[in-house]
């Protein structure tokens, strides 16, 4: 190179360094220490700080060479080529050991998806820079990341120390800093070994009590929660918590764990919320809407909990509560207006006050509401037995977007067939599905409407069209294998469907209720009771019922079987299958 080229090249070196060096000056300005103490400072802040960094920080020098490889890792970055920035990143920080530089090595890694890289620069950032809470935080959650736990541990137990009465909190975050591991028993047995010496901290009990429940070892949760109450007994989160762990097999335990607390601590919201909660799931709603109700007295102005009193009195039926609290909700300014719109027309819809029902759904403006609130309405005026104005009404609603196009296709048949006219609606979906023949949704209505003619070639067609468009669509299994299997046809290959879609949707309680019955079907009722029992547990609907009602009686258990029928009449008594279904078994 010539004196002329390279004094050429040195000057444009140190032009291009500002900019190159840029996002690396801004990682170590973050990664600086805590400011100091103004009244115990001898000089500014600012100063102060800038000379504790330029203490901790080694002198870099701006070689060439170094400066060709920040513009090589900058440029492949801008490029598109994330792993070439990373790995030159990674080699300049071995090279130089500077921290900031080293820092941007795991910003370009992580970016890169590269977790190996991205260790390896965190190793040296925090190797050149021990002082930097950053550089021990990123090391840290990086092992964790890669299941490295062991490994971890010691940065654990440093970030725990880190700050001198920051132990309390640090244990209080321990869960979080360890949710990137799925094996939950290694990460219980790092919090133990981090929370043995410290048998009097509530917070390190806690951190054991959470790691033992994601581990599901309840028993040492509870026992380690209650060590962390008896420690500070006013502590409400380990009241909630404790409450937690209980209700997953003693939902009645669980309750009286929070009626205690409340007896000696009433005050305590978070609780009270959490015990009204609790009662909801347990489905006791009366004492429920009692909780609410004193957390309203208390705290007047909470729409949250204004709008939970009003849903429990709308669940227990008493709608001029449940209306009353929804109006004070608009007049409040509750944040989802629309809605509670919404749960005032179902409010009236309930009561058969079909105009005013019709008035709320009305007064929904645009958003997710929009087009189920007009399906309502419709819906509304059909149950007046006004059928003709309410498809009118359905074909005048203005939708925005071809998915609510079909939303009103297929509402159009819904309340065709509960009109008892599933050829119409048949005709309407196959219109619709000749402008859109790969659309799943009207695929499916369609199948399930030709099912109530009695066409199973065209339900069969449809669904495995379906099935062909969407192979992870289960209910479309489902329905296939349910149909075949109720038909007493092709039992094996209706069980496979089934099977399929179980796998897919394993909590589904519609298709554990077609996998029961396809087994009763082929006359495995150990099975058949076990399947229909879970669904109905969970799912107390009116068809599964009749199904687990029908093979108890078949399997010879009719004082159970009356139980399941007189139990679901009681809560459907209009449902044609169950009547149908006990009917033929009682002749």
């Amino acid at each position: 190179m010539t004196i002329t080229g390279r004094f050429v090249f040195r000057g444009l070196t140190r032009l291009l360094a500002a900019a190159v060096l840029a996002p690396v000056l801004a990682c170590a300005q973050q990664a600086a220490p805590d400011a100091p103490d103004p009244e115990n400072a001898t000089e500014p802040p600012s100063a102060s700080l800038a000379r504790k960094l330029e203490e901790r920080l080694p002198d870099q020098d701006l070689t060439e060479d170094v400066l060709y490889e920040f513009l090589l890792g900058e440029v492949a970055l801008q490029r598109g080529s994330p792993g070439l920035a990373a790995q030159t990143y990674l080699e300049l920080a071995r090279q130089t050991r500077d921290p900031r530089i080293a820092r941007r090595a795991v910003e370009i890694a992580n970016y890169a998806r590269n977790p190996d890289f991205a260790l390896e620069a965190a190793r040296i950032w925090h190797e050149a820079d021990a002082q930097s809470p950053q550089a021990l935080q990123m090391l840290t959650a990086l092992l964790v990341s890669v299941r490295r736990v062991d490994e971890a541990e010691p940065y654990l137990a440093k970030l725990l120390t880190a700050r001198t009465g920051n132990l309390p909190n640090g244990f209080m975050q321990l869960g979080r800093m360890l949710a990137g591991n799925p094996d939950k028993s290694a990460n219980l047995r790092i919090v133990r070994r981090l929370a043995e010496p410290y048998p009097s901290l509530p917070q390190a009990r806690f951190a054991l009590a959470q790691a033992a429940l994601a581990a599901d070892d309840d028993e040492l949760a509870l026992s380690e929660i209650r060590r962390a109450s008896a420690l500070q007994p006013d502590w409400e989160v380990a009241a909630i918590f404790e409450a937690q762990v209980l209700q997953r097999k003693f939902p009645e335990q669980a309750e009286r764990t929070l009626a205690q607390y409340l007896e000696k601590f009433p005050e305590r919201r978070e609780v009270r919320l959490s015990y009204a909660r609790l009662l909801v799931t347990n489905k006791r709603f009366a004492p429920a809407r009692g909780e609410f109700e004193k957390l309203l007295a208390a705290n007047p102005g909470n729409t949250d909990v204004l709008y939970a009193v009003g849903l429990l009195a709308y669940q227990l039926k008493d709608y001029a509560i449940a209306e009353g609290n929804f109006k004070r909700l608009l007049q409040l300014g509750y944040r989802d207006e629309n809605g509670v719109r919404f749960t005032l027309g179902q409010i009236a819809e309930d009561q058969k006050q079909w105009a005013r029902a019709i008035e709320w759904f009305e007064s929904i403006g645009r958003g997710e509401q929009f087009v189920p609130s007009r399906l309502r309405a419709a819906q509304a005026l059909a149950k007046q037995g006004k059928l003709p104005e309410a498809r009118a009404y359905l074909r005048r609603v203005a939708a925005s977007a071809e998915e609510q196009k079909v939303q009103l296709v297929i509402a159009e048949a819904q309340l065709l067939r509960d009109a008892n006219e599933p050829g119409e609606a048949l005709v309407i979906l196959g219109q619709a599905l000749e402008r859109e023949p790969d659309q799943p949704e009207l695929l499916y209505d369609l199948a399930l409407t030709a099912e109530k003619l009695s066409r199973f070639d065209l339900l069969e067609s449809n669904l495995r069209k379906l099935i062909q468009i969407r192979p992870e669509h289960a209910h479309a299994y489902n329905a296939l294998g349910y149909s075949l299997a109720d038909r007493r046809e092709r039992l094996p290959e209706a069980r496979k469907l089934i099977e399929r879609a179980l796998e897919l949707a394993p909590q589904d309680h519609f298709i554990v209720d077609s996998m029961g019955w396809v087994l009763y079907r082929q006359g495995e009722f150990k099975g058949a009771i076990e399947h229909l029992r879970r669904a109905y547990v969970a799912r107390p609907d009116a068809e599964i019922g009749a199904h687990l009602g029908e093979v108890l009686w078949m399997s010879g258990a009719r004082e159970e079987a009356e139980r399941v029928f007189n139990e679901a009449l009681q809560a459907h008594p209009e449902n044609e299958t169950l009547q149908k279904t006990i009917k033929r078994l009682r002749q």
